[in-house]
């Protein structure tokens, strides 16, 4: 018996214009690989049948929350969790409204790969548009266009190739080096799981076929060695440990490394995985690192390898998303929280606001929710930050307002 191989865990989402389908797909990609509980299952034949539909409406399984439910749409982000014999996935199934692009933004965030859903009656909508940019910008690798409701177009090859002509011409104006594209039918099945007999003239894998087999290689495995201290452990007087998550790179007992944002630098005397020691420890991996010297560490610090090692700064140009409904005050001050570290921060300078149907930029006095702009920010004590380009863990972060403790922004370091 052949063994099978484990490809891990995949995260993505699904976005695009409102009405394309992502629910149904997500509600497809469930039903037909088997991941439904069949109480799950009898709860939304029940809705379904209460509504007058003459068949299961796959789409409530993603459409957790009641209002919802009540207008057909999907307003937030719906998480689930499913596994196949390959792999297992984590989905986010994020809002087609432009209202909700900072939903979009937070399913985004932490997604490997995006599958943008286009109806292959309307082509490449507005919202379509936004949503492949913002997908790009968050640095997502893999990006999969999924052309949908082919059944409403008799399954036509001539229309699904004047649609990916379409949306490479648009992609290419955006830099976007790769996508992949799939006709699909959610509504009937067609190459989400089953291949069907519709669309034979299509010699790709199918959807599932694709998340199955796509490669993740982690950057971070090769990146430089980068470890955010989240807290300072002292069982007894004989133990000085300094616990986190390594954000990428590898360390091993005996590695020299250097603190920032002071510099000292010092040696692994040994890495624990809870209580059991570790010769050496790789990015992704919560484990408590014992130094050989003495050294004021605390919580917000870094400690990375030497070479090429961030050198700290208490000024920075981000790309800023805008999450809250309070406009930015120009005046106010916020809450700057990067890795394990938090400082003030004051936003400096005219915003850039991009604009995400032309892909120009224009001074803005303010910023308003869902707008994206790049701006300065000046911090009252240094961080250790990186490009987001570079790397993901240490070149994201977020603003709080300080009074309400409410996120106002996320930031991606340029």
């Amino acid at each position: 018996m052949t063994q099978q191989i484990d490809h891990g865990v995949l995260r993505f989402l699904t976005c695009g214009s409102v009405d394309d389908g992502k629910s149904t797909l997500i509600g497809r990609l469930l039903y037909d690989s088997k991941a439904i509980l069949a109480d799950a299952l009898q709860a939304i034949e029940r809705t379904s049948a209460r509504r007058g539909h003459s068949q299961v409406d796959l789409s409530l399984l993603t459409d957790g929350l009641q209002a919802e439910r009540e207008q057909g749409i999907t307003i937030d982000v719906a998480y689930r969790y499913f596994a196949t014999g390959t792999r297992k996935y984590i989905l986010a199934d994020a809002p087609g409204h432009e209202q909700y692009t900072r939903n979009m933004v937070t399913a985004a965030s932490t997604a490997d790969l995006a599958i943008l859903l286009i109806d292959a009656r309307k082509g490449l909508l507005r919202q379509t548009r936004r949503h492949l940019a913002l997908a790009h910008i968050l640095g997502i690798r893999h990006l999969v266009v999924a052309v949908n409701k082919m059944d409403l177009v008799a399954y036509d090859q001539a229309r699904f190739e004047a649609i990916r002509s379409e949306v490479e011409a648009f992609a290419a104006s955006l830099g976007v080096a790769h996508l992949t594209f799939i006709p699909i039918s959610a509504l009937e099945g067609d190459l989400i799981v089953d291949r069907g007999e519709r669309l034979d003239w299509y010699e790709g894998p199918t959807l599932l076929e694709f998340l199955e087999a796509v490669e993740l290689e982690d950057p971070r495995q090769g990146r430089p060695f980068r470890f955010p201290v989240q807290g300072v452990l002292r069982p007894h007087q004989d133990f000085r440990g300094y616990t986190g998550r390594i954000a990428s790179g590898r360390i091993e007992a005996g590695e020299e490394v250097v603190v920032l944002p002071s510099g000292r630098r010092t040696r692994v005397k040994a890495l624990w995985l809870g209580t059991l020691p570790l010769s050496e420890a790789f990015a992704g991996q919560s484990v408590t690192v014992e130094l050989e010297d003495d050294l004021d560490i605390s919580r917000g610090d870094l400690i990375a390898g030497p070479s090429q090692a961030p050198v700290p700064t208490q000024r920075l140009e981000a790309e800023l998303f805008w999450l809250s409904e309070t406009p930015w005050n120009p005046a106010r001050k916020y809450l700057f929280r990067h890795t394990s570290r938090e400082t003030r921060a004051h936003l400096q300078g005219t915003a850039q606001r991009l604009d995400l149907d032309t892909l120009t930029r224009h001074a803005a006095p303010s910023l308003a929710l869902n707008d994206i702009a790049t701006l300065a920010v000046q911090l009252q004590h240094p961080v250790v930050v990186e490009a987001y380009a570079t790397d993901r863990a240490t070149g994201a972060f977020i603003l709080v307002d300080e009074a309400t403790q409410a996120t106002v922004a996320a930031g991606l370091v340029r």
